[in-house]
């Protein structure tokens, strides 16, 4: 009885870890577009507007969906968490992209962006209490040192360091702080609600950037422009973190968050087939390169700090429910089974 027990608790956490990668690269998939998106849309759209406005947008559809899942309010102590969350992914990454982009190339913010999984992992250190291992971080170091010499090998990188890049790499320490922490809180809040309430909790503020900025700069802008601003918040800004944080959450901040070395590679693949041009033998070789560091990193088993493994297993697990599983509809207490022992 004791063997079956320990064989039923030890296969959810396999499971849970390759869903966490597959919600992983889904999420990444979505943001694969967001630097191209931004870059069509602030062409003709003002980029407070882009950043702020698609925050807005995306915040309405997220008060939709709480409501229709009748999801409970945060706890007082995930409450003072959200704001981090809401800084890092909500303002933070779309203000500062949105400026840079409006004078430099998507592939070129592609370069920097490639720092964003050595960020995402170094305030999953900080901040949520994991601890890679020594071969995780050389796998890592590894894709970074791939993507960048690809970059470079296309020409994707040219000139010096501009205000632009000052721009990027501020949304990089934003973003790997969003996604640290947005990554620890869906343990216990699922990654739905925890960008749901971050995206609610910063409307006074986007709503009232986005008024200013479309009353400074009237939005007027053809229809590439607006389809990639429907992108931007609809895929970037909501959906995309239904499965990147649930992902996260699963799987572990630093390791799932390494998928992120092919958007870089994936950014550039969008413009082959959206854009009709050419895919070069070194882009395939790089897609290699990276795919096995991917895969390297995620052979690698992180601990979290001291006692917080079980806890962070159970939280997920709960967190990943349905609302009504096991409770008292509008309680939130699991209900006992007829005849069951109650339990103090």
């Amino acid at each position: 009885m004791k063997a079956k027990s320990s064989a039923t608790v030890s296969n959810p956490v396999t499971a849970d870890r390759l869903a966490g990668l597959a919600l992983g690269a889904l999420g990444v998939l979505a943001f694969s577009m967001s630097l191209p998106a931004t870059r069509v849309a602030v062409q003709q759209l003002d980029p407070w507007f882009v950043a702020f406005g698609r925050a807005v947008g995306a915040a309405l559809l997220a008060g939709a969906y709480l409501r229709l899942t009748g999801a409970p309010r945060p706890t007082r102590s995930q409450w003072r968490r959200l704001p981090v969350v809401a800084l890092g992914v909500v303002v933070g990454f779309p203000l500062f992209t949105s400026l840079a982009l409006t004078t430099q190339t998507s592939a070129h913010g592609a370069v920097v962006i490639t720092t964003l999984p050595a960020m995402t992992a170094v305030f999953a250190v900080l901040r949520a209490g994991e601890r890679p291992p020594p071969l995780f971080w050389v796998a890592s170091g590894g894709g970074l040192v791939a993507v960048l010499a690809f970059l470079i090998a296309s020409d994707a990188v040219h000139g010096a360091v501009s205000a632009a890049d000052l721009f990027l790499l501020a949304a990089v320490v934003l973003c790997g702080l969003g996604y640290a922490e947005g990554g620890a809180l869906a343990r216990e809040l699922g990654g739905a609600r925890t960008i749901c309430w971050a995206l609610l909790l910063s409307l006074p503020a986007t709503l009232l950037v986005t008024l200013v900025a479309a009353s400074a700069n009237p939005p007027r802008a053809g229809a590439a422009a607006w389809s990639a601003f429907g992108y931007l918040t609809v895929i970037s800004m909501f959906l995309g973190f239904f499965a990147w944080y649930a992902g996260l959450a699963r799987g572990g901040i630093a390791q799932v968050g390494q998928i992120q070395l092919a958007q870089p590679v994936l950014t550039l693949l969008w413009s082959a087939l959206l854009l009709g041009e050419a895919v070069t033998p070194a882009s395939i070789g790089a897609a290699l390169v990276v795919l096995a560091c991917v895969v390297l990193s995620q052979r690698t088993r992180g601990r979290r700090a001291t006692g917080r493994d079980a806890a962070a297993t159970e939280a997920t697990r709960r967190a990943l429910q349905p609302p009504d599983a096991g409770a008292t509809p509008g309680t939130g207490h699991r209900r006992e089974r007829p005849g069951a022992p109650v339990r103090h």
